[in-house]
């Protein structure tokens, strides 16, 4: 797919995913040490005694690979995704090795920026599922996109 501007998403359009992430073991340790460095993201035996049961992935690295996951997907804005921020960001499910991830991406939201009127913005919502169906990440973010060169139409 080729890249898009502003004019080229619809509220309740839903981005097709096109990968699928698998979620190793050493992944979760090395992250957690340069980033994260908690014991149950370090040690599977800390991971064992803790709430969680067992060595789970770090938010942050539940979040970096669904970023991974978005730049992959449909989403394709023209000159890269630029974000705004988040509104909702919850991970109701830990990550776990072996887990195997892909994304689900609905456009909320569609709009001309006031400042810029040669851009607009994208509400999404991106949720990040694991090989069960499973939710385990939901973020709800603004990035800011690009209007065709031209265009005098407003966004549907």
């Amino acid at each position: 797919m080729s890249e898009r501007y502003l004019e080229d998403y619809a509220v309740g359009e839903v981005l097709k995913p096109t990968g699928r992430v698998r979620v190793e073991k050493a992944a979760i340790i090395a992250f957690a040490k340069e980033f994260d460095p908690q014991p149950f993201h370090l040690d599977e035996d800390a991971g064992r005694k803790s709430l969680f049961g067992g060595l789970v992935a770090s938010g942050w690295h539940t979040a970096a690979m669904t970023m991974r996951l978005v730049a992959g997907s449909e989403y394709k804005p023209a000159g890269g995704s630029i974000g705004l921020g988040f509104d909702q960001l919850r991970w109701p499910l830990p990550v776990r090795p072996g887990d195997e991830l892909h994304i689900e991406t609905e456009v909320l939201e569609v709009r001309t920026s006031k400042s810029r009127p040669d851009r607009g913005l994208v509400k999404l919502r991106t949720q990040t599922i694991n090989q069960n169906g499973e939710m385990v990440q939901e973020l709800i973010g603004t990035a800011l996109v690009p209007r065709r060169p031209g265009s005098k139409r407003e966004p549907a």
